[in-house]
């Protein structure tokens, strides 16, 4: 009984030590009994570290979720906290208005939210062809699906250095296929490329040189094969198009 007495005090310890630190940086319950997560939460990795192999090896997918990722999401919050971002500010409005913040918020508010609409943008199931309404918008917009693939390899491949090839819908509601420098991405004021991110492909060296070295275009060509369409097409249709 004393074990399970000390198992218990620990556990509620616990708890009421990240209640209070959540509410002293000021994310406030959202009901009784809920804390609101923090906009810099990393989510869980939606799959295990191996399930996209051959595409992605397991190795690469551990250091870029539990060292890269995870690094922009604690730099986040520090950032968040330190530069005083007003309680139940979300990341896009965050983002919207980062001209207002530091390099360091840039840098982490856009590496934490491009990284967690990444993973969610891949699946072990992943290969298929696009559902009907999402490859409806694709071919009014790019002619083909082939042209989308074409369009968005060219975007990944003439990024120089760090950065992300888009899809996005732009803010006259239309599809569109760019590329932005390191961890910048069309929700931010900054950017030259405005609107809603639909699907990011990560072109960093982190995301694919254990596996692939120099050979980006490999990477990117392989990268189709575990795009997750559903949830691509899910966002599009929750953007209203």
């Amino acid at each position: 009984m004393s074990d399970r007495r000390r198992f218990l005090k620990q556990t509620l310890q616990g708890s009421l030590a990240l209640t209070a630190s959540q509410l002293a940086a000021g994310w406030m319950p959202a009901q009784a009994g809920q804390i609101q997560p923090h906009p810099a939460d990393q989510a869980p990795l939606p799959y295990g570290y191996a399930a996209l192999e051959p595409v992605i090896d397991a190795q690469t997918m551990e250091l870029h979720y539990s060292k890269h990722a995870a690094a922009y999401a604690k730099n986040l919050k520090d950032a968040m906290t330190a530069e005083k971002v007003a309680p139940g500010t979300s990341l896009e409005q965050l983002l919207a208005g980062i001209s207002k913040y530091s390099e360091k918020m840039r840098n982490n508010g856009g590496g934490h939210y491009n990284h967690e609409l990444f993973w969610k943008s891949m699946t072990p199931s992943g290969g298929q062809q696009p559902g009907d309404k999402l490859s409806t918008a694709l071919n009014t917009a790019f002619g083909t699906y082939d042209n989308f693939k074409k369009k968005m390899t060219e975007a990944a491949m003439t990024r120089f250095g760090s950065g992300w090839a888009w899809l996005y819908l732009d803010t006259k509601n239309t599809l569109q296929i760019g590329s932005t420098p390191n961890q910048d991405n069309p929700l931010m004021d900054i950017s030259p490329i405005k609107g809603t991110p639909l699907l990011g492909l990560d072109v960093w060296e982190h995301a694919y040189y254990l596996k692939y070295q120099n050979r980006r275009a490999e990477y990117v060509d392989n990268w189709f094969r575990v795009v997750n369409w559903g949830f691509v097409e899910q966002r599009l249709l929750a953007a209203g198009k």
